[in-house]
This record gives structure tokens, C-alpha cells and sequence, in this order.
């Protein structure tokens, strides 16, 4: 334990802080344009039904390459969505049943539903790479304050609950993807109406997905801070990384 915390603060030694990101054009890139260029310019007189689906589903991949090339290491959450995205467009370009991409968008985050639960039987629960990280949180003073105190079984048992919630917030996801595809998704591949409609799809994701999937991880995160400040008698701003 104690190597480990060594080396987190080497390595947080002498890096230049990461540029943060732009939500706006993450959203433009991920969101708005591929809405605008799948409902507005898949008909014949502009782009035409295929070509609208390419140029749709590479303003992301690019912005996902992007990405990786200007931080200089692997998003993985990028590499996802470009995967992601490139099996959407598979699946449309060969016109395949909507099923498929149904599947597919309920597929991903369930495997990260199962895989957080499968975690808590290792050494490493994944809830520590998506919440109780280093660039988060003051995971080396949480540690010391926690063997002091000697409340490290309940802050296992926290993790644990954690866990489970954070899972909850992947299988909602998951469930909701399916559902809003099954929904959306209700003309022949290959026509523009199937554009369209995958075009809205990808618009309502936003509100209809990701805001309850993240009030649910916000939800979590309030749950896990306040257990740590309970456990270690250290205050909200002492444990969370001060940038």
C-alpha cells in the first residue's frame, strides 16, 4: 500500500495539469452535428442516405482521435465511443435489422454493469478507476486517515454499496439505450426515414439517458463523500483533490 501511494505522488509529480476539455464541442461533435446531418441532409438532393450516415458518424470518431492524439494517451472512454459509434454505422450501412443496434446500445454499458460487480472479487473494484481515483479525490490521506480510525471494514463496505449503485446507474443505461432504439428506431435500414430516425436518437440520448444515468452518479458520489467524511473525520474540502 505504501509503494502504491509513493508512486501516485511521483507521477503526480511534475505533470503539467490536462487540458480540460470543451463540453460545448464535445457536444457539437458527439451530438448536434450527426443530429442535424442524419435529419436534414440524408435525402437525395444533399448527401443521400449512406453518405449522410458516414459524415454523421465521423464528426465523432474524429473528435474521438482527436482526443487521444492531444492528450497523448488513451481516453477510454473516447476509444469506446468510437467504437461505438463505427459499430452504429456498420450495422446502418449494411442495413441491417434496428434490432442490432438496439443490442448494441444496451450491450455496452451492461457489460460495464457486470464487469463493476465481477470487480469487487478482485483486489482493484472498479469502482476506483470510475469514483475513488487519484484525480478526484485525496486517496492517500483517505487511506491514513482511515487506518488511524480504524474504519477500514466500513470503508469496504462502503465501496461495496458503492458498487452496487454505480452498476445500478450502467444497467438503467443499458435498459433505457434498448428501449429508446426499439422506440425510435422503427423504419427499413437504409431509407431516409431510417436516418432520421436514428438521427433523433442520437438527440434524445442526451436527456434521456445520460441526465438519469448521471443524477444516479451524482446521487452515488454523494453517498460515497459523505461516508468518507463520516469515516475519517476529515471535511468535504479535505478530501477532494484541489486542483
Amino acid at each position: 500500500m505504501q509503494n502504491q501511494d509513493n508512486s501516485i505522488d511521483n507521477n503526480s509529480q511534475g505533470k503539467a495539469p490536462e487540458k480540460q476539455e470543451s463540453l460545448l464541442i464535445n457536444l457539437a461533435f458527439n451530438l448536434l452535428v450527426p443530429t442535424l446531418v442524419l435529419t436534414k441532409l440524408s435525402g437525395e438532393d444533399f448527401l443521400g442516405i449512406k453518405l449522410a450516415i458516414v459524415v454523421a458518424l465521423a464528426f465523432p470518431i474524429v473528435y474521438g482521435l482527436h482526443d487521444f492524439f492531444s492528450r497523448g494517451k488513451l481516453n477510454f472512454f473516447s476509444a469506446l465511443g468510437v467504437v461505438s459509434v463505427t459499430l452504429t454505422g456498420g450495422i446502418s450501412l449494411l442495413e441491417l435489422d434496428a434490432i442490432y443496434i438496439a443490442i448494441k446500445e444496451a450491450s455496452i454499458p451492461a457489460i460495464f454493469g457486470a464487469a463493476t460487480l465481477i470487480s469487487l472479487k478482485t483486489s482493484q473494484p472498479l469502482i476506483h478507476t470510475f469514483l475513488l481515483n487519484d484525480s478526484i479525490l485525496e486517496t492517500k490521506k483517505i487511506a491514513s486517515a482511515l487506518e488511524d480510525n480504524g474504519r477500514q471494514p466500513e470503508f469496504d463496505k462502503l465501496l461495496f454499496n458503492a458498487s452496487w449503485i454505480l452498476a445500478g446507474s450502467f444497467f438503467l443505461s443499458s435498459l433505457l439505450n434498448y428501449l429508446l432504439a426499439v422506440i425510435i428506431l422503427t423504419s427499413d435500414p437504409g431509407t431516409v426515414e431510417f436516418n432520421e430516425q436514428l438521427g433523433k436518437m442520437t438527440a434524445l440520448s442526451f436527456p434521456v439517458i445520460a441526465l438519469p444515468a448521471m443524477l444516479v452518479m451524482m446521487g452515488n458520489l454523494f453517498y460515497l463523500f459523505r461516508g468518507i467524511t463520516k469515516l475519517t473525520g476529515m471535511s468535504l474540502e479535505e478530501i477532494i483533490k484541489q486542483k
